[in-house]
């Protein structure tokens, strides 16, 4: 919340009499007073909600709708000194067969400084092209074929710089629910190459793609502490990320892409337990969260902030909380089952939610669904894992049939597998055991000794079955079955 007052605070006096009027006009009062309660007036959260008379839900829904008015007006100001270049450059044919020689050239110049300051490297070869034909008999010729090929390599690297990111985002995805060393190996060559990509040009834009890249491989596949000294650190890179967002306020790209780094920053500070500053960041990047999953997946790894969102509401004790503000924030929502391990990842996080509401049929549910829906073949610690989050909600639920007959198929895996490689299932599987067992006796007492043991191993993938809190209340729950 404390962004989006920032935000509205930081608006000229244009922008917010813009935004107003037009909240006004579209008859959206609710918003237009929430968007002049922030701007003009230090008032609390809850007297806003009673002046309103909304609920917490509706009201998160009221200002993550207000934000997104807001992003939409400001992006039509980026937007119009741009698409006015654009519109110059599909109009270059038109100068070159109607204009004077000279004039021609004139204006193809200044259009040049213009894409260059936009950073536009393939309009750029359009008018490196033009500009070498105009100069057929000059001795700029050369100059201008050199720049023209300079510039169709610098496009493909662009491209090449984009692909790689798609590509090592698409491998993170099936490392981190296998956890294979071969598949850690490729993300580390995919790094490799993006470096040699990058310092082919002095380019700010493939300085913001590697480092898109290079924040996310030093969290989460190769630790800041594995590197070299001299190595720039994460916070210098993020400092000249954020100069290059400032420096190219108009380019739509960095607009966009500036919600990745803002995730990486939160994600930076979880990393280190840096909590109170994490947090300035978890409200921007929560109320983006159906964005960042639908449309972010090629330029960092989304799903990581579900995990991070469930730990730190475990953290904080309101897990139960979960699964009503999900009905609000995914409300428009289209999950992907072809990425599958997004989607396998929002399950996990919407039945966890829908388990720490006390709704046990409705997280069966939802796992149930992706088994029979998802083909997980290639995936198949993450399907135990799935099963066994699964077998949960039937001890909840006290179906002893189901649970048996989904443990025993669970055990088979297990013997498959073997007891290193998926010990967390093995001896969370024994808690639901013990729990589920006629015999009554010392039943809190055999689960207490387990939890230590489990909690202890440190699996190398994607393991929701450690997602459980395994507090008191859990073991009252499963004891008092």
């Amino acid at each position: 919340m404390a962004k989006l007052k920032n935000i509205i605070k930081q608006l000229s006096d244009k922008d917010y009499q813009s935004i107003y009027h037009s909240l006004i006009e579209s008859n959206a009062e609710k918003s237009a007073y929430l968007l002049k309660a922030l701007r003009e007036r230090s008032i609390s959260d809850t007297r806003i909600m009673t002046d309103l008379e909304v609920n917490t839900n509706a009201y998160y829904t009221l200002r993550s709708r207000l934000n997104v008015k807001i992003e939409e007006y400001l992006m039509q100001q980026l937007e119009s000194p741009r698409a006015d270049v654009l519109r110059k450059v599909a109009n270059i044919n038109e100068v070159v067969f109607t204009k004077k020689r000279t004039i021609a050239i004139a204006t193809l110049k200044k259009l040049e400084k213009e894409l260059i300051d936009y950073d536009l490297a393939s309009e750029l070869t359009v008018v490196y092209k033009s500009l070498k034909k105009l100069h057929v008999n000059s001795p700029d010729y050369f100059n201008y074929s050199q720049l023209y090929n300079r510039h169709v390599a610098y496009m493909l690297a662009l491209d090449k710089a984009e692909d790689l990111l798609a590509d090592y985002f698409k491998k993170y995805g099936s490392y981190l629910l296998n956890g294979d060393s071969h598949e850690k190996l490729g993300l580390t060559l995919v790094m490799r190459e993006m470096h040699n990509v990058a310092n082919l040009y002095e380019s700010h834009r493939l300085y913001v793609y590697r480092s898109a890249m290079q924040v996310f491989h030093r969290l989460f596949v190769e630790p800041d502490e594995n590197l070299q000294h001299d190595s720039e650190s994460i916070e210098d890179i993020f400092n000249k990320v954020q100069k290059i967002f400032d420096t190219y306020g108009t380019d739509s790209i960095y607009y966009h892409i500036n919600l990745v780094f803002e995730f990486l920053k939160l994600e930076y500070y979880n990393y280190y337990n840096v909590y109170r500053q994490a947090e300035k960041f978890y409200e921007e990047v929560n109320d983006a969260t159906p964005n960042l999953l639908g449309n972010y997946s090629n330029f960092t790894f989304p799903s990581q902030f579900l995990i991070s969102k469930l730990n730190r509401h475990m953290r904080l004790g309101t897990e139960g909380e979960l699964c009503a503000e999900n009905e609000n924030l995914f409300a428009d929502y289209e999950p992907d089952p072809l990425d599958i391990p997004r989607h396998i990842i929002y399950i996990t996080y919407r039945s966890l939610s829908c388990y720490y509401a006390g709704r046990y049929e409705d997280s069966a549910k939802l796992i149930n669904q992706l088994l029979n829906d998802v083909s997980l073949k290639k995936y198949p610690i993450a399907q135990l894992e799935l099963k066994s989050l699964l077998a949960l909600q039937y001890v909840m639920l006290h179906d002893n049939d189901l649970f048996n007959q989904l443990a025993n198929s669970i055990q088979r895996q297990i013997r498959v597998f073997g007891k290193n490689i998926c010990g967390n299932v093995l001896l969370f599987m024994k808690i639901l055991k013990i729990a589920s067992s006629e015999a009554k006796r010392e039943k809190e007492k055999k689960i207490n000794l387990v939890i230590p043991r489990l909690q202890a191993i440190k699996p190398g993938y994607f393991a929701p079955t450690l997602m459980v809190k395994m507090d008191e209340k859990f073991i009252s729950s499963l004891v008092g079955i």
